[in-house]
This record gives structure tokens, sequence and C-alpha cells, in this order.
């Protein structure tokens, strides 16, 4: 079989200049007889190089310019290679806990809890799994009925009844605290006035 070669036919527009100019790529040009600009064979159809064309090119241009102002978004900022945790927590400051706060009583489970890990650690000294010391116990608490519960939930009411006092006494103390500040802050003014007044005598 033989191949056969492809032939470059040129192309010819009634409405064209009958030469036509070769761009280094290939592609065809054709000479505009009313504007004298090259314009590409493809795109002769939909050149108009007349007086209301171009009024008409121009004044769409410009509406579609407008338009395009009007719906540009802002520019959103680059999200930083941080992950988002780590951006969230240096937007807020982290609250200072006061030690002297007295601490929230313990739920039922955990006073449970504290029992059940004495008697685990005698029932089993090797054992040094914390995983399973939880494990056994939230099962043993599950299995446990109400009145079997009922030590733990007594003894968290008498837990709480203790923070409550405990609160009450801080909280006492705090605005105590603060009333003092606020009392030490107005009289530091007013030795100050004392002494200017010393002073211009």
């Amino acid at each position: 079989m033989a191949t056969k070669g492809t032939k470059r036919v040129d192309a010819v527009d009634s409405r064209a200049a009958s030469v036509l100019v070769r761009a280094k790529d290939g592609s065809a040009f054709a000479r505009c007889a009313e504007c004298k600009k090259d314009v590409p064979v493809a795109l002769i159809d939909m050149h108009s190089c007349s007086l209301e064309a171009k009024i008409k090119m121009n004044l769409d241009a410009q509406v579609v310019e407008q338009a395009a102002e009007v719906k540009k978004p802002e520019r959103k900022k680059p999200k930083s290679k941080e992950p988002s945790a780590k951006r969230a927590k240096v937007g807020k400051e982290k609250k200072i806990k006061d030690p002297n706060m007295p601490k929230r009583p313990p739920t039922a489970f955990f006073v449970f809890m504290d029992d059940f890990r004495k008697t685990f650690k005698e029932a089993n000294p090797d054992s040094k799994d914390v995983k399973r010391v939880g494990k056994e116990a939230g099962e043993k608490w599950r299995a446990m009925t109400d009145e079997e519960k009922k030590p733990y939930l007594d003894r968290v009411v008498e837990l709480k009844a203790e923070y409550e006092k405990a609160m009450e006494t801080y909280n006492a103390a705090e605005n105590d605290q603060e009333a003092s500040d606020e009392k030490s802050d107005k009289e530091a003014p007013a030795t100050g006035e004392m002494e200017e007044l010393t002073d211009e005598e």
C-alpha cells in the first residue's frame, strides 16, 4: 500500500481578498478590504469593521466590563497552612483557672471507681493495665441494680453539699476581694490629690 501525501489547500473566501497570508504555524489570514487588517479566515464571518459595528462593539465591551466589576467578589484571604484547630486556638484567649477554686464533686460512677480500683488491685496485683480496669468497672457498674448503686449515690449527694458550701465561701471571699480592690483604686487618686496640694503650698 502506498502512503498518500497530504496537500495543503488554500481556502479562498469570496468576501476576502484572493490572496491568503499564512502565519508560521500554518494558520490562514485574509486582508479585510475596509480596514486593511489581517483577519483569521475562520473568523472572517464575525469580522465587521464598519463604523456602526465598531461603536456597537465598544458599547457592548463597556457594558460587559461594568457588569463584571459589579459582580466581582471580594478576594478571599488565602488559607494558612496551619490546621483549623490551631488557628481557632490562636484567636481565643484561654480562661485562667483560679487554683483556689474548689473542685467539682465526682459522679457516682467515679466514686464507685475509687472503691473498684482498690478491690481490683487486690485481686490482680500484677495487672497495670488502666484500660482493663476501666472496662471491667464499666461492665460491673452497668450490671449493678439501683439498690447496689445507692451507697455511691448517697455519697455523691454529701460531696455535692460540701462543694456548694465551699463555693459559697469562695464566692464570698472573691466578692470581698473585688470590693477591697475597688476601694483601693478609689483611694489611690485621693492620696495623689493630697500630695499635689502639699506640693503647691
